[in-house]
C-alpha cells in the first residue's frame, strides 16, 4: 500500500499561505510589530519614491542657492516642534500605560491634558513670533543677499505659522503609536510628502522658481494633513480617547511634565545634533554648500529609514512588554535587532561604493560630493542606528536620566567640534557630519550596558531613574 503524501507537499509550497501564517502567529504584540513593519516598509518605500522625486524636481525649480536657503530656513523652524516640551512622547509613554492596564479613562485624561497644555505653547508661540519676526535679520541668519531679506521675512511668517499649528496637529501620530500602530501613523508622514510633491510640481508647471510660493505650501501641508486625520480617528476609531474639557485633569500634567521634561531635555539636544549642521555649514560656507551635504543625508538616510521601519513598532510595545513583566519578549526582540543591524552594516558598505554612480542617476552633474563625506556619512548611519537598539527600550521604559545627561554634554560639544573639524582641520562639511558620529559614539556602549541592567534588574542610581 503506497504511502499517502502530507497534502503540503502534494501541492507544493505556497509562499501566501506561508506569508499569512507568519503575520499571524506569535505573541500579540509580536504579531502587531510585524503588520506594522510590513506596512511601514510598504510606506517607507513610497516615501523614497518620493523624496527620490522631490529633491531634483525641488533643485531644478529653485537651483542650489535657494534650495540651501529653503532647507536651512526649515531646518531651523523645525526646533519650533520641540515646543511642546517633551508632552508627545510623555503621552505617548502614559497612554501604553494606561492601554496595558486597560484603563481608557485615564489614557483619555492624558490625551486631553495633553492637547489643551501644548495648544496654549502653541498659541503662546504664535504670538511671540509674529511679534518678534519683523526685528529678526534673515538675511544675515542665513548668511544670504539682503535683497532677500523681504522674501525671507514672509516666508518665516508662513513657515513658522505653520509650525506651530502642526505643533498640536501632529499630537495625533503619539496616540497612534501608543496604540502600537506607527505604520498608520507614518502614512501621514507619507501622505505629506507625497502631496508636496505634487504641489512642486504644479509649481514648477505654473510659476517661476518661487522660495516664497514653496514654502508656503510644503509647510501649509504640513499642518493640515495631521489636522484632517485628528477629526478622521477621534470621530471614529478612536473615540474613546477623543480630547474634551471635561476630561482635562491638570493634576495630570505633573506627570507628563516629569517624565515630558526629560523627553523634552533629550529633544533639544536631537535638535542641536541633527538640525545645527545645515545653519552651522551655512555660516562657514554659505547656503551653497548645504545642498551637498543634505544630498548625501538623505542618500544613506534611505538606510537609516529602512532600519528605522524596524525600531518603530516596539517603543509602545517595550513599554507594554516592561509594565506587564515580559522580560523575555525583549531579550529576543534586541537579539533579532542585533542580528539585522550586520545586515545594515553591509547594505551600507554596498551603498557607499555605488555612491558616486547613485548620485549621478539621482541629481545629476549639478552638485558635486565627495567620497570622505560619503564615507563619514555612512559611518553615522551605523552609529545611529546601533544606539538607537537600545535608545527604544530604554525610551518605552522611562528610565532616560542618563541619556539627558549625556545628551547636554553632547549638545555643548557638537557645535565647537564641528567648527574645528570643518574650519582648522580643514574637513569642511565632511567634518560636521564627523563631529555629530563623534558626540554619538560614547552612546555605543553606554545603552548596551544601560539595557542590560534593566533587564537584569541590576540598574541602580541613575541607570534606572
Amino acid at each position: 500500500m503506497m504511502k499517502r503524501e502530507p497534502e503540503d507537499d502534494r501541492r507544493g509550497w505556497d509562499p501566501v499561505a506561508s506569508a499569512r501564517r507568519f503575520f499571524k502567529t506569535g505573541e500579540t504584540r509580536t504579531v502587531k510589530a510585524k503588520r506594522n513593519i510590513l506596512g511601514l516598509f510598504a510606506l517607507r518605500g513610497l516615501a523614497i519614491a518620493t523624496n527620490f522625486l522631490l529633491v531634483p524636481l525641488t533643485l531644478h525649480y529653485l537651483q542650489p542657492t535657494q534650495y540651501g536657503l529653503w532647507l536651512t530656513l526649515s531646518s531651523i523652524l523645525t526646533w519650533v516642534g520641540f515646543l511642546d516640551i517633551g508632552l508627545g512622547n510623555g503621552m505617548r509613554n502614559k497612554i501604553a500605560e494606561a492601554i496595558a492596564r486597560s484603563d481608557t479613562h485615564l489614557a483619555q485624561e492624558y490625551v486631553s491634558t495633553t492637547y489643551v497644555s501644548v495648544g496654549l505653547i502653541a498659541t503662546l508661540s504664535l504670538v511671540l513670533f509674529w511679534s518678534v519676526n519683523p526685528f529678526l535679520p534673515w538675511a544675515a541668519i542665513l548668511n544670504a543677499s539682503s535683497d532677500l531679506e523681504p522674501e525671507l521675512r514672509r516666508l518665516a511668517l508662513a513657515v513658522g505659522t505653520f509650525f506651530c499649528l502642526r505643533l498640536v496637529f501632529q499630537l495625533i501620530g503619539s496616540v497612534l503609536i501608543a496604540n502600537q500602530r506607527p505604520a498608520v501613523s507614518s502614512a501621514l508622514d507619507v501622505l505629506v510628502g507625497v502631496l508636496s510633491l505634487l504641489a512642486v510640481f504644479l509649481l514648477s508647471l505654473n510659476v517661476p522658481g518661487s522660495l516664497y510660493l514653496l514654502g508656503l505650501s510644503v509647510s501649509a501641508l504640513s499642518a493640515l494633513v495631521p489636522l484632517a486625520a485628528s477629526f478622521w480617528f477621534f470621530g471614529g476609531k478612536y473615540r474613546r480617547y477623543r480630547p474634551t474639557i471635561r476630561a482635562v485633569a491638570f493634576g495630570r500634567s505633573r506627570e507628563l511634565m516629569r517624565l515630558g521634561g526629560q523627553f523634552f531635555v533629550l529633544q533639544m539636544v536631537g535638535l542641536v545634533l541633527f538640525a545645527s549642521p545645515n545653519l552651522v555649514i551655512t555660516q562657514l560656507f554659505g547656503p551653497a554648500e548645504v545642498t551637498p551635504y543634505n544630498i548625501a543625508l538623505k542618500y544613506f538616510g534611505f538606510a537609516t529609514m529602512g532600519f528605522m521601519v524596524i525600531l518603530a513598532p516596539f517603543w509602545s510595545a517595550y513599554t507594554d512588554a516592561y509594565v506587564r513583566g515580559d522580560l523575555s519578549w525583549i531579550r529576543r526582540t534586541i537579539a533579532l535587532l542585533r542580528r539585522l543591524w550586520l545586515l545594515l552594516a553591509a547594505a551600507v558598505v554596498l551603498m557607499l561604493l555605488a555612491a558616486d554612480w547613485a548620485y549621478r542617476i539621482w541629481v545629476g552633474t549639478i552638485v558635486q560630493i565627495p567620497f570622505s563625506l560619503s564615507l563619514v556619512m555612512g559611518v553615522y548611519v551605523l552609529v545611529y542606528t546601533w544606539s538607537s537598539i537600545y535608545v527604544n527600550l530604554i525610551n518605552g521604559t522611562g528610565k532616560i536620566r542618563l541619556q539627558l545627561w549625556n545628551g547636554v554634554i553632547l549638545a555643548l560639544c557638537v557645535i565647537p567640534l564641528s567648527y574645528l573639524l570643518a574650519k582648522p582641520f580643514g574637513l569642511g562639511n565632511t567634518g560636521v557630519i564627523l563631529a555629530t558620529c563623534l558626540c554619538l559614539f560614547p552612546g555605543c556602549i553606554l545603552w548596551p550596558i544601560q539595557t542590560r541592567r534593566l533587564l537584569a534588574g541590576t540598574a541602580r542610581g541613575i541607570w534606572n531613574q
